[in-house]
């Protein structure tokens, strides 16, 4: 049995202190990024992360200053798409480029075209990584050092097909207490996602003006908002984001002559999206002051980039008071790093790496989690809450009993199962690719993802977190 559970050793990025944040605006216009140098010298940064995928990696990975002449760009002209044609109108209004950010909000969420707004981006294979039954041990756990409240608002941010929340109900409806004190509230912006939720969860309608539905599994209210800021406060609250942050919009930051420069999206010449640097400072700016305070002079020294999520530390401190007013907790579990986040955007079409820039909205993007930007985001809106962690995903799942889950399953299962139950169960604790398959290696992401929890600070320390 499997059980292997490795501390987390991502290396941390660093940037230079040296060079000033921002020097006096350039006379001259948008600059462009240059082509890229050999690939090889600059894949070293992105081996560690991207290791698991290693044999499958390609020539569309991106990197930092990239030739816009990729590859799997076709050079014979193609009719624009709906939202090709409304990036390049907005770019065109605004009389230059956007930011990064805008670029990746809209790929994902723009509400006619957005890659998640209109289609079941998850496939059966379901939409996470991670065991929904130990994250219903872990909310039982908060539950009790709650005091076990008659009623409390269970939210999960980006639900994705409603699967965790389906199998935190079935895992803990065992606990009839729990269960029934809960309000479910779904944070999902995708109206073809509501609907899958709804549907997975057995969900009968009460009201649908309120988007108020009861879930057959557990009897339990179930509540849909676009928003966090649209659930109702005042009740302790448990909130659940689950590869949520890291599809959250990012700018990312550039050192340059003139100091530090936003990289932004325009469309050049030939009418092809490309990145360019912004020639004087940007509203953006004042969130990579905010998040340079936070780190140490060592972290700073070597960066060449900088990654911030204005959005993400916005959400934070929002979670952050919510939990300080109203009592609970969260968790928080994504692919990141604990540490500053230099160049992690990425794109993922069909399981492989593209051009961020190719074709927008058939690709999903995303980005690293900056956890210490969390952790003093929260800490900075309310004193009234303590944060702990981050742990690698592999510690968090260990200290719940994965080990000992799957033991006792191997014990009592057919023969066809054993293959499957040890592939799972490298795929949630393992680091990378597993060292005992022949073909069909299962990918670990142990290690690549990581846990934290913010909870009222009058709570005292959450479980596993001591």
């Amino acid at each position: 049995m499997l059980r292997r559970l490795l501390t987390q050793t991502s290396s941390r990025r660093l940037l230079s202190s040296k060079t000033p944040f921002f020097s006096k605006p350039s006379l001259s216009p948008f600059s462009s990024l240059p082509s890229s140098p050999d690939p090889a010298s600059l894949a070293s940064s992105h081996v560690e992360e991207f290791r698991f995928l290693r044999r499958r990696r390609n020539n569309h990975l991106r990197r930092p200053f990239r030739s816009l002449q990729s590859p799997d760009h076709s050079h014979e002209p193609t009719p624009d798409s709906e939202l090709v044609k409304h990036l390049k109108s907005v770019i065109k209004f605004r009389g230059g480029p956007i930011s990064v950010a805008e670029y990746m909000e809209e790929v994902l969420t723009n509400p006619r075209s957005g890659y998640y707004m209109n289609r079941d981006v998850f496939g059966a294979q379901g939409d996470f990584i991670t065991s929904p039954e130990m994250i219903g041990v872990w909310t039982v756990c908060l539950w009790k050092q709650m005091g076990k409240p008659e009623g409390v608002n269970l939210i999960e941010l980006g639900p994705g097909r409603g699967t965790l929340m389906v199998d935190l109900l079935r895992g803990t409806s065992n606990f009839r207490n729990f269960t029934e004190s809960l309000h479910i509230h779904l944070v999902e912006c995708s109206p073809t996602l509501q609907k899958l939720q709804h549907q997975n969860l057995k969900c009968t309608d009460e009201s649908s003006l309120e988007k108020k539905a009861v879930s057959s599994l557990a009897g339990t209210p179930v509540h849909w908002h676009a928003t966090l800021e649209e659930v109702p406060s005042g009740v302790p609250t448990i909130i659940i984001a689950h590869e949520f942050y890291d599809a959250l919009p990012v700018h990312q930051f550039q050192k340059s002559p003139r100091g530090w420069c936003e990289k932004m999206v325009d469309v050049g010449e030939d009418s092809q999206f490309r990145f360019v640097l912004s020639p004087q400072p940007t509203p953006a700016a004042l969130y990579l002051v905010k998040r340079c305070t936070w780190a140490t002079p060592e972290e700073k020294e070597k960066l060449e980039h900088v990654e911030i999520s204005p959005k993400s530390i916005d959400l934070t401190q929002e979670i952050a008071k919510r939990i300080g007013s109203d009592g609970g907790g969260a968790l928080i579990i994504d692919y990141g790093k604990d540490g500053i986040i230099s160049d992690s955007l990425q794109a993922i079409r069909e399981h492989k790496f593209v051009n961020i820039l190719d074709d927008p909205g058939s690709a999903d993007l995303s980005a690293y989690v900056d956890f210490p930007s969390i952790k003093h985001s929260a800490e900075e809106a309310s004193e009234n809450v303590s944060v702990h962690g981050p742990m690698t995903q592999s510690q968090f799942l260990g200290s719940l009993g994965i080990n000992f889950r799957v033991d006792a399953l191997l014990q009592n299962c057919d023969d066809e199962q054993p293959e499957s139950l040890r592939s799972g169960y490298w795929r949630l604790v393992g680091d990378g690719e597993a060292p005992f398959w022949d073909e069909q290696t299962p990918i670990g992401m142990g290690e690549r993802y990581l846990a934290m929890a913010i909870v009222n600070r009058n709570q005292g320390t959450p479980a596993l977190f001591q």
